[in-house]
């Protein structure tokens, strides 16, 4: 399954308009046949300039770069882990993505209202952060009831309920469920879950059309800088305005209107890159006749889970991996070139996967 970023935010601070131009971005669909995408989830392209100089080497029927999903998460405002607005809906979605983008308004206007009367992105971060706290609260109060009846029956359960314990005390002081003091084995079990405050977050701020180009420095950008920092959270300055007439050009014209606005990629790319680095992501690529392909892959995965990425059979199949970096694939001129003056490399079971090389896998009688 393709992993997914959820979009959060509250009325009226660009959400609807940032999906809006992520779906009018969305993958071309040629390339995959058998997804079922619902209305709220957009699927991208992950940007990699890697595969457009493969293509150029190799030249290939076809290239397919990686997806990554985003979700729109609709309901969020105040008291939506009650059931306000459309909450129950909000938290059937959000449980399931991987990781939650939350999208502040760090713009002034007065034609559109905020549902607070003011604008303050911190203060819009607290009030989501709060809905998500008390919908955990109230998750981990069933599960501690269940974990305890399990305890009476099973000592062995009690370690678990412990940790319940604990993680509500955290969800309690009104702190994230991460935050929770657990060993790394606990914490693995805390993901299971599907806690939200468990999962990794970034900050997505929203500024004017005219405020792009210095957006970093805007005060109301800098406050939530500060607060990420504080949180260990990354942060994403964008334009959903510029978004959405971005998403409508086409490449030569993307770059055109980028370089008039003074930026090297369009915010949507900074959200890919970054929701892939929050989410600890790397591609490795595969390169044939017939096809050039981009596969992400969990830093520090070994050989055999990444080879198993393309099929599952391949991990217990797997008998070696012919690995040849990118940049040297690129320096070379082509993969012949690059074999010639010894930059193949072949590796067993224990090679670490790196993001940008180009594989090619051994398996079974292969």
């Amino acid at each position: 399954m393709p992993l997914q970023a959820g979009i959060v935010g509250l009325p009226n601070v660009g959400k609807s308009t940032l999906f809006n131009a992520i779906t009018s971005a969305k993958a071309e669909a040629a390339n995959y046949p058998f997804c079922t995408i619902d209305p709220n989830v957009g699927v991208v392209e992950v940007p990699d300039r890697r595969l457009k100089v493969l293509q150029k080497l190799v030249n290939p029927q076809r290239v397919v770069p990686t997806t990554f999903e985003f979700v729109d998460i609709a309901g969020l405002v105040r008291g939506a882990s009650k059931g306000e607005g459309l909450g129950n809906q909000f938290l059937a979605h959000i449980r399931e993505v991987d990781a939650i983008i939350q999208v502040v308004r760090c713009f002034e206007d007065e034609d559109i209202t905020h549902v607070s009367g003011k604008i303050d992105p911190l203060d819009d971060i607290a009030t989501i952060n709060l809905e998500l706290i008390f919908a955990d609260m109230a998750s981990m109060e069933k599960r501690i009831e269940r974990t305890a009846k399990a305890a009476r029956g099973d000592k062995k359960m009690e370690p678990e309920l412990e940790l319940c314990k604990r993680v509500l005390a955290t969800l309690e002081s009104g702190k994230f469920a991460l935050k929770t003091e657990a060993t790394e084995d606990e914490l693995k079990l805390v993901a299971t879950w599907q806690l939200l405050t468990a999962k990794p977050m970034l900050f997505c701020c929203n500024v004017k059309e005219d405020e792009i180009r210095d957006g970093e420095n805007l005060p109301l950008v800098k406050k939530v800088k500060e607060h990420a920092a504080k949180e260990g959270a990354e942060v994403v300055v964008i334009s959903a305005k510029v978004e959405s007439e971005i998403a409508l050009l086409d490449e030569e014209e993307k770059a055109m209107f980028l370089d008039e606005l003074g930026l090297k990629e369009s915010g949507l790319d900074r959200l890919i890159h970054a929701a892939y680095h929050l989410l600890g992501l790397a591609t490795y690529l595969t390169a044939g006749e017939k096809e050039v392909r981009a596969w992400t892959f969990h830093r520090g995965w070994k050989a055999p889970r990444c080879a198993a990425v393309i099929h599952t059979d391949f991990e217990k199949l797997f008998i070696r991996a012919e690995v040849v970096a990118f940049d040297d694939v690129e320096a070379a001129g082509s993969m012949a070139a690059a074999k010639d003056q010894g930059k193949l490399r072949i590796e067993g079971k224990e090679y670490v996967m790196q993001d940008g090389d180009v594989c090619n896998f051994r398996i079974g009688g292969s």
